[in-house]
Formats: structure tokens, sequence, C-alpha cells
């Protein structure tokens, strides 16, 4: 099943049941929670070609978080019946599940350290090196189609100082800003910075 989401749309919401594995075909896409007070915290970006939800739909339970459009995007789904056939009944489907899982944990680890992180230039480089992660998210590629607003919406920081830490991390060699997106030059660079 394939289906369009419009800015602001949630393709999946806190406390539904999951009825589809989803995976981005077009745009982007932001997994966050709501808190108490209002705010909202992104846990991470997911950009074209990656695959999401995959322990939701594996434990049938509720969603923990909301999936947003950040742009027009184009989202794929796999029936959730369907995904536990071939967990059942395929050994490449299950390594390449196994494999977003424990990239997603190691994604997830290295969030948790730089958002302890008072450094801004930082924090940017690393959730830019996570955004261009080849296993979760294989169609990046070398160009991350992205405005430096969205990039400021998934770290929670301002556009203007996404803007500053991205000029730095330019000028250092780690990445090029193009017209429309960014291109990394030194992955090394974005992951240890």
């Amino acid at each position: 099943v394939v289906g369009e989401a419009e800015p602001g749309d949630l393709v999946c919401r806190i406390g539904r049941a999951p009825t589809y594995w989803f995976g981005v075909v077009e745009g982007l896409l932001k997994m966050s929670n709501d808190n108490a007070d209002g705010t909202s915290m992104t846990y991470s970006g997911l950009p074209p070609g990656g695959w999401f939800g995959e322990g939701t739909a594996m434990k049938r339970e509720p969603y923990r978080y909301n999936i947003q459009a950040l742009r027009r995007s184009l989202v794929a789904g796999l029936p959730v019946d369907d995904f536990h056939w071939l967990l059942d009944h395929s050994i490449g489907f299950n390594r390449f599940v196994m494999n977003q899982l424990n990239e997603r944990l190691a994604q997830f680890i290295a969030a948790r350290e730089a958002d302890r992180l008072n450094n801004p230039d930082v924090r940017v480089a690393r959730n830019l090196a996570a955004l261009f992660n080849p296993v979760l998210f294989p169609g990046v590629g070398e160009l991350l189609r992205i405005t430096q607003q969205e990039l400021a919406y998934l770290i929670g920081l301002s556009r203007q100082r996404v803007n500053q830490a991205l000029r730095t991390l330019e000028a250092q060699g780690a990445l090029r800003v193009e017209y429309g997106g960014l291109r990394v030059l030194d992955m090394a660079a974005l992951r240890t910075r």
C-alpha cells in the first residue's frame, strides 16, 4: 500500500494500534512525542528509504510516538499480518529486521549522547550523521534533501543556530550546503565531531 502524507499529517499516532510497517518512499517524516507541558520531543528524522515501526509492529502494541510529515511525502505500508508472515517464513526478512533494530538502537544511543552535549555544532553534526545512515536510510545517498528549518525541527534548535553550525561544519570540510540540501564530504568528521 502506498499513500501520500501532506505536511503536518500524522502517519502514526500515539495510542493507535499498528496496521502497517511503514517506509518512506519520498519526503521527510519525524518521529516525536508530546511532553506533558505541550512541547514536542523529536526522536528521529525519517528520510527516503527508511522503514520504521518494526518494534511496534512485532509486539502489536499501540504506538508510543507520532510520525508526522514535515513535507509532502510518499509512504509505503506493509500490512502487519504480512509483516508477521514474513517474520515466520523468511530468514532474509528476519535478518533485515534484525539489522534495522540493531541500527535503530545504535541511533538512539548516539542521539541520547548528542542531546546531553551542550555544543550545538556537535548536535547538528551527529544528527546529520544519523540521517545519512546507509542501513536505516539507504535512499539518501550523499545528498540529503532537507531545509534548514526542517533540520531545526528535528534537532530542537533554532533555524539560525542550525545555519551557524552548518557554516562551521562546511568551513571544516565535513559537508557542503547546496540548494535544497546537504552533501556529506566527510562522514567520519560528522560522527566524531
